[in-house]
């Protein structure tokens, strides 16, 4: 087996650790927004809370969005954002085999 093998078996099983014990570490325990965390936190201190502003969206449409439309556009978010860091590193695997590849032509 050879060490990136090896590092990567390992990173896979920390990234498994973290996302599975935190679920049998924490029995009983409410797994809430922290929008909502905060605006308790902030009503429990100082009594009302009232919001500095409205969303854009909401504004613009005249009302609250839907839970399904705000999971799509958080989804779209996460996919935007998984397609840049995909397209990064692959651009340093392809550098990286770039440079083997002229290193072996000047030899």
């Amino acid at each position: 087996m050879t060490k990136n093998t090896k590092t990567v078996i390992i990173l896979l099983a920390v990234a498994l650790c973290i996302a599975v014990i935190p679920l049998f570490a924490q029995r009983g325990a409410e797994f809430g927004g922290s929008d909502d965390a905060g605006s308790v936190m902030v009503e429990e201190i100082h009594g009302e809370y009232t919001p500095w502003f409205t969303p854009v969206l909401e504004t613009l449409l005249g009302g609250e969005l839907p839970g399904e439309v705000e999971s799509l556009i958080f989804c779209v978010q996460t996919g935007i954002g998984v397609g840049i860091i995909a397209f990064v590193m692959g651009r340093f695997v392809e550098r990286r085999k770039w440079m083997k590849h002229d290193e072996a032509e000047k030899d």
